[in-house]
């Protein structure tokens, strides 16, 4: 593990993760609900998209937001090392950061940042594999994308199981970026969310801020899940 390169990832992370508050303010709405053109706390109009810093002037530091990137790609600095994952993972981190905060905040997973996603892993790691001579890895990852649907299609088509299509097609992307790491970091990454949610469900079930219909945002599950699949 190379200090310097945890460190950049690191760095890259948390300044990557500093342009998400004004993206999720803007995206965290309805479904079918156009992204907001000014702020829901002060009505101060939107000019634009990109925006290092607080969403709006009225809304605190992105301490959180900053911080969650930096741990995340810090963690698959140095577990992954100087590899061509690597390289595509740690944009993917940011988008994850970003779908994380909408997904809390309004329990959806935006289908274009979902899309986007898919489009700054897939791509790369497919040609990555065919250059490598690998093509046993693209494969793999395909074949774990699919099962990875499937396995979260079915859960979502059972009577109370509070998943989304948005979470469906979360895991089929983080599906394919974890068979592309191999078996074990699907199985850890598949599984890891429940692990996660469940105790997070009775803990607000417990403290009495959420009820047994409640429903709960899994996408930051799913997507810490991924994390650490690519970091075992």
């Amino acid at each position: 593990m190379s200090p310097w390169l945890v460190l950049c990832s690191a760095v890259f992370g948390a300044a990557a993760a500093a342009f998400v508050p004004r993206v999720a303010h803007r995206l965290a709405v309805p479904r079918g609900t156009p992204a907001r053109a000014a702020c829901a706390r002060c009505d101060t109009p939107f000019t634009d998209w990109v925006r290092a810093g607080a969403a709006c002037p009225c809304a605190g530091a992105p301490v959180w937001t900053v911080i969650a990137g930096a741990l995340a790609a810090g963690l698959l600095g140095a577990a992954i090392g100087p590899a061509p994952l690597l390289l595509v993972v740690l944009p993917a981190t940011v988008l994850g950061v970003l779908l994380a905060v909408i997904d809390i905040r309004c329990l959806r997973l935006p289908d274009r940042v979902v899309a986007a996603l898919a489009g700054v892993t897939v791509p790369p790691l497919a040609v990555a594999a065919l250059l490598a001579g690998e093509p046993g890895r693209l494969g793999r990852a395909a074949v774990a994308a699919g099962l990875s649907a499937a396995a979260y299609g079915i859960i979502a088509l059972l009577p109370g199981h509070g998943l989304g299509l948005g979470d469906v097609k979360l895991a089929t992307v983080l599906g394919f970026v974890l068979g592309f790491a191999g078996w074990p970091a699907t199985a850890a990454g598949l599984l890891a969310p429940h692990l996660i949610n469940g105790p997070v469900a009775l803990a607000l079930l417990a403290s009495r801020r959420a009820g047994r219909r409640t429903a709960l945002p899994f996408g930051p599950a799913l997507l810490a899940g991924a994390l650490l699949g690519l970091s075992i």
